[in-house]
């Protein structure tokens, strides 16, 4: 079975689906409430290889859905510190930081027994351009803000430059002809690392993408107001190794 990183405890449900398992990530299954989620991405990975080695033991040759995986995933502890958590973020949103940070204190409290909460405005959903002001950002001062380059110093990533980039889009032509227009194509300014540019070439603007800076956040996957970008795995395990942390 393959693994497919997926974020939040109820971010699908189903855990298993023929020849994959759904674990989470340490970015993906961040637990808002302790600001961490590393231990829990590695409890789903435990957990799965316990599913596997328990049906190749009782006789199992492959192509079955190990469906006890998601029993056993909802039993673990880790199940249950995501399910306490899992209105964190979003009585945040509904309710502003006041409103949502005594919401969510009376919650932990209660171990996440008050009434769950749910984020109703998609991730990607942004406001028009022409509906926003520009934010006159002050230059990094290297002490509590930092220029772009050295966030890709400091992650250590690195991807081989002659392989695919594994940042795909459904349609090349978008970033340009809708998302630069309607939203300033704001790929260029959520991405940390300045993986995504939008350059004058003979006059005419072209999104140009870095994928060797790319640090795997995935923020690109989701914010993207047209859902027109893809994150898959790069070959040959390419990534950030953040050893100056």
């Amino acid at each position: 079975a393959r693994a497919i990183t997926k974020g939040g405890a109820n971010c699908l449900p189903r855990m298993t689906m023929p020849g994959a398992l759904l674990l989470g990530c340490d970015a993906g299954t961040l637990n808002f409430a302790k600001i961490k989620g590393i231990h829990t991405a590695m409890k789903s990975g435990l957990v799965a290889a316990e599913s596997v080695f328990e049906a190749i033991a009782s006789g199992d040759e492959g192509g079955q859905e190990l469906t006890a995986f998601t029993q056993a995933w909802e039993s673990s502890w880790a199940w249950q510190e995501l399910q306490a958590s899992r209105s964190f973020g979003p009585a945040i949103h509904r309710f502003g930081t006041v409103g949502g940070g005594a919401f969510n204190f009376v919650d932990q409290l209660l171990s996440g027994k008050l009434p769950v909460q749910h984020d109703t405005t998609p991730d990607h959903q942004l406001k028009k351009a022409a509906e926003s002001t520009p934010i006159d950002y002050p230059k990094p001062d290297g002490k509590l803000s930092f220029d772009k380059p050295s966030s890709v110093f400091l992650s250590n990533t690195n991807h081989d430059e002659n392989q695919p980039c594994h940042l795909k889009l459904s349609d090349p032509d978008i970033p340009i002809a809708r998302n630069l227009p309607e939203y300033a194509e704001p790929a260029q300014r959520y991405c940390p690392v300045g993986v995504y540019e939008v350059v004058e070439e003979s006059g005419e603007p072209q999104f140009r993408i870095n994928f060797q800076n790319c640090i795997h956040c995935k923020t690109c996957d989701i914010k993207d107001p047209s859902q027109n970008i893809t994150w898959v795995a790069p070959e040959g395990g390419g990534g950030p190794n953040y050893p100056n942390m």
